[in-house]
């Protein structure tokens, strides 16, 4: 069984920044994509950044988002400045990974992250 654990989020100021990490535990056998997703009240989820041998990002957060990945620890991050208001949302973890009793990769969710930016 795979796990993806999240932390970091919070309540930050306009501008401020925020960290996100997720991590992935259990039978790992192979892990082939990570990345993030978030979800504002009222809206649908949607993608803001990836991470495999490159990087992708919503254009929404590009610029001010930065993913990154410890491939050592099997934790992915999310470097989150100059935030505005809009990025408020519930950050999800996501993970394509292969377990060691599976024979192909499936899509694993964290339990999400509350990030809040208000003044």
């Amino acid at each position: 069984q795979v796990q993806l654990v999240e932390s970091g989020g919070g309540l930050v100021q306009p501008g401020g920044s925020l960290r996100l990490s997720c991590s992935a535990s259990g039978s790992i056998f192979s892990i082939y994509l990570m990345g993030w997703y978030r979800q504002a009240p009222g809206k649908q989820r949607e993608l803001v950044a990836t991470i495999t041998g490159s990087t992708s990002y919503a254009d929404s957060v590009k610029g001010r988002f930065t993913i990154s990945r410890d491939n050592a620890k099997n934790t992915v991050y999310l470097q989150m400045n100059s935030l505005k208001p809009d990025d408020t949302a519930v950050y999800y973890c996501n993970g394509l990974i292969r377990g060691t009793t599976a024979t192909t990769p499936n899509i694993y969710w964290g339990q999400g992250a509350q990030v809040t930016v208000s003044s």
